[in-house]
């Protein structure tokens, strides 16, 4: 590792996330220093320009903004630009839109703090890292895809993942019987309930079991 600190900006809309990262990676002062942060994309945009940090470090959704997009802009105005996309949201479809974006790296909030420290060092040594569970679902479901197998409301856009909540919100589960059962938190259930809604133009559970029925897709 690198002797100098790694300089990262933080950039997540809820105060309370910064401030617990902060707090996380304090304990690593010597390898890791948080030099800015920010709560929305302009802001961000703004604060990496002036700081240019060796990592950006964002979540998925900034608000009602796009930390996809946000990666998407640093990467274009800075080329070799850092971002890492640390968020909730376990989905396959987020993890290949934030690479086709440019991201240097795709992690989940359950990560610990040695572990993030060691894969922000990673990233700045070049390489792209991808939460390891996360990883390996979507290299089945590019696997899948490639041999002409697909899930049910893959024509619809759902993610493997969102497919099989889908299929236990039908069956009746409710959001805690679905996490245990797919062993997740009941979060990341509800930011899978809430892509269902947006794929399939529905605004409350019912609707979407019902064009769930409508459409066949669970027999």
């Amino acid at each position: 590792m690198d002797d100098q600190p790694l300089r990262v900006v933080l950039v997540d809309d809820h105060e309370m996330v910064r401030t617990g990262l902060k707090a996380m990676l304090s304990r690593f002062a010597g390898q890791v220093r948080v030099v800015g942060e920010a709560a929305d994309a302009a802001t961000a945009r703004r604060v990496v320009a002036g700081l240019d940090p060796d990592i950006v470090l964002a979540d998925v959704r900034l608000g009602g903004e796009s930390g996809l997009e946000l990666c998407r802009d640093l990467v274009r105005d800075s080329p070799g630009r850092r971002v890492v996309l640390l968020t909730v949201y376990d989905d396959e479809q987020y993890l290949f839109q934030a690479m086709q974006a440019g991201a240097a790296g795709y992690l989940l909030k359950r990560i610990d703090g040695p572990e993030l420290v060691e894969q922000l060092h990673r990233v700045h040594a070049g390489a792209v890292v991808i939460d390891v569970g996360l990883s390996a679902r979507a290299g089945a479901s590019a696997a899948r895809l490639q041999a002409g197998e697909y899930w049910p409301g893959a024509h619809l856009g759902l993610t493997q993942r969102e497919s099989e909540v889908l299929s236990l919100m039908v069956a009746g589960s409710s959001n805690r019987a679905i996490a245990a059962e797919l062993v997740v938190g009941e979060e990341t259930v509800k930011s899978h309930v809430r892509g269902i809604y947006r794929k399939l133009a529905v605004t409350d559970r019912a609707a979407a079991v019902a064009t769930a029925l409508r459409e066949g897709l669970f027999r």
